[in-house]
């Protein structure tokens, strides 16, 4: 039985375009992109090559780039470096963000800043009126998330952002999720700073980016040889790097092409979990087209994800890097879900290769394994 990936918000397949620029670079003799002589500078110009692919893919000058290792690296990297720099102050993240940018914020405050949440409606919004009260207190840096990984919801970061800036705050976004689905223009979201990744765009594990107003005064978030403009230091992954620029270049060509494919989707299969009754969580936001995040009453989550796995079904309970916890999801806790119901999160994430062929028949096969559970739901009790 071959089984179809219906997780892709969790991670991607390497495209084959981007396998084929990262190869020169993983089995030929390459140079440290630091030495003087021919192939240092041929490595050089491959980093700069991708370093200006993936500011053109987010409208951003090649300069505001750093390279990192992960989307978690950049997130860690903006939350500490822009607060170390600052007098002590607050620190507000939204209540959906992903542990990855509210748990450096918590980290902070042993060193003297202060961590708040910002609350979020029943459909994953950030409460502006929330916010509002919130930036009365002298606040270094607002962390909103683009695209909400679980949800789908995208923010309104443009008008967050403003509110931010009036209140001489920094801002920043997690755009990890958005790249690729939806346009993601750095300028244009009003933000000082900005991580995405490429492995959730079809390119290698192992390469993220934060984009970086200039005029933001960060710590470094390695000292060494002074890469990456002193920010981070470290001998640069040149496959992983070249890569990412690759992925970023094919994800904005096929853009247009990918969020039509991946809505018509969703609808046929949202329309479907209607009819077997399923709530759907933040469906009245403007979401990312790929997106569906849902449950079923008195069904657990990771119960139906092992179920449908066993039928050849890869979907997620909720993000992949909290699937190691047994607590519903603190995105849905936020929105004011019940508990119980929240506990039933599963999460379809489509891809490009996904087809119509295989929403219809996960929609026969979760209808046949509802039935199976509540039946064995009723014998137990």
């Amino acid at each position: 039985m071959t089984s179809v990936f219906f997780d892709h918000n969790s991670t991607t397949a390497l495209k084959t375009e981007v396998l084929e620029a990262m190869l020169p670079f993983m089995v030929n003799q390459q140079g440290n992109a630091s030495s003087r002589h021919s192939f240092g500078r041929a490595a050089r110009t491959a980093i700069e090559h991708a370093r200006e692919q993936v500011a053109t893919a987010v409208n951003a000058q090649p300069s505001q780039v750093l390279f990192t290792a992960s989307g978690t690296e950049s997130n860690n990297f903006a939350v500490q470096g822009i607060c170390s720099n600052l007098e002590k102050g607050q620190i507000l993240t939204s209540a959906v963000e992903h542990p990855c940018v509210s748990r450096p914020a918590l980290a902070m405050q042993v060193r003297g800043w202060q961590a708040r949440s910002i609350n979020v409606d029943a459909n994953c919004n950030v409460d502006m009126n929330d916010l509002q009260a919130l930036l009365a207190m002298p606040t270094n840096l607002v962390s909103v998330m683009l695209a909400n990984n679980e949800t789908g919801a995208i923010q309104k970061i443009p008008a967050i952002g403003e509110l931010a800036r009036q209140h001489k705050a920094y801002m920043h976004t997690d755009a990890v999720q958005a790249l690729g689905k939806i346009n993601v223009d750095f300028a244009a979201l009003n933000v000082h700073a900005m991580t995405i990744s490429s492995h959730k765009i079809g390119g290698p594990l192992g390469a993220g980016a934060l984009v970086l107003d200039k005029r933001v005064d960060i710590q470094p978030l390695l000292y060494g040889g002074g890469q990456e403009r002193g920010l981070r230091s470290g001998t640069e992954n040149i496959p992983a790097i070249v890569g990412f620029g690759a992925a970023c270049e094919l994800a904005i060509k096929n853009l247009a092409t990918f969020a039509h494919h991946t809505l018509h989707l969703r609808e046929v299969l949202e329309a479907g979990l209607a009819k077997l009754n399923a709530t759907i969580f933040g469906s009245e936001s403007k979401r990312i087209p790929n997106t569906s995040f849902f449950a079923f009453p008195n069904i657990e989550g990771e119960t139906l994800v092992t179920a449908l796995d066993k039928k050849g079904f890869a979907v997620a309970s909720g993000s992949a890097c909290s699937s190691d916890s047994s607590e519903p999801s603190h995105v849905l806790l936020a929105m004011g879900v019940d508990e119980d119901l929240a506990r039933g999160a599963v999460r379809v994430s489509f891809g490009a290769n996904n087809t119509m062929e295989q929403v219809q028949h996960f929609l026969a096969v979760l209808e046949s394994e509802l039935v199976r559970l509540r039946n064995l739901t009723a014998i137990a009790a």
